[in-house]
């Protein structure tokens, strides 16, 4: 009997990777896709992407899709209790393991951990401390096609917003860059390849920057929420919209 696993999905190019590679792997049934939207703006969490393109991504691998309405600017607690409420009735139909697309963040682990103990589940890592340039590399040779939807302007500067990853992204970014943005750099949308029965069709709207307020409580596990949330309240962050054809 397989074990029946939840997916985190981001939309970006890690959980398309991740899940591929999952979906590969005999052992896991995957029930359906986890994401976390903003619920004032209806865009998927730090991506800044329209739900609509999010369903559409979830039609098109052929998934279930579960969204977790986070306020648009949370507390860790606030945070916290709209996950549980969401996961808690999956936990009840028998899924025992979440699966998440992070490499190296090992404090970001451990927090995940903790928190899908405290729920009866177990954290699955496919991408684990392969070196991001392999990872990379592997995405585009398989055929997946993702651009970038928002950067921090603590790395990157307005200009790689918009952009699709290729080799040309690649030999662009500054040495102080992960190539897959693990540490918040950017954050992408992954729009064709081999987990989509057809491409999701978009255009590309406005460039937009925005940088966030403190909320009321923070302490060094928000980066749990988002990759370097921290940053956003010293460091502001341009998004890339994308419309829906």
């Amino acid at each position: 009997m397989k074990t029946k696993a939840l997916f985190n999905w981001s939309s970006g190019k890690d959980s398309a990777l991740a899940l591929y590679k999952t979906l590969q792997n005999p052992e896991f049934e995957i029930d359906c896709l986890v994401t976390s939207v903003n619920q004032k703006h209806q865009r998927v969490s730090m991506h800044g992407l329209r739900v609509e393109l999010l369903h559409r991504q979830a039609e098109s691998i052929g998934l279930p899709l579960e969204i977790v309405a986070i306020p648009e600017m949370p507390t860790m607690e606030a945070y916290e209790e709209a996950m549980r409420a969401s996961i808690a009735p999956l936990v009840n139909k028998g899924i025992t393991h979440s699966i998440f697309g992070d490499i190296f963040l090992e404090d970001l682990r451990s927090y995940r951990e903790k928190q899908l103990a405290s729920i009866g589940l177990q954290g699955i890592f496919p991408l684990w401390k392969i070196p991001t340039k392999d990872l990379l590399q592997e995405f585009l040779q398989l055929g997946f096609k993702t651009i970038v939807v928002c950067v921090s302007e603590r790395y990157l500067d307005q200009s790689f917003v918009g952009r699709v990853i290729d080799e040309q992204f690649i030999q662009d970014l500054p040495e102080n860059v992960d190539i897959c943005g693990e540490n918040g750099e950017f954050h992408t949308f992954t729009f064709d390849g081999p987990l989509f029965y057809k491409p999701i069709l978009f255009e590309i709207g406005e460039v937009v920057y925005r940088k966030y307020e403190k909320p009321e409580t923070t302490d060094s596990s928000d980066t749990a929420c988002d990759t370097n949330t921290i940053d956003a309240f010293e460091f502001g962050f341009w998004y890339c919209d994308l419309l829906p054809i």
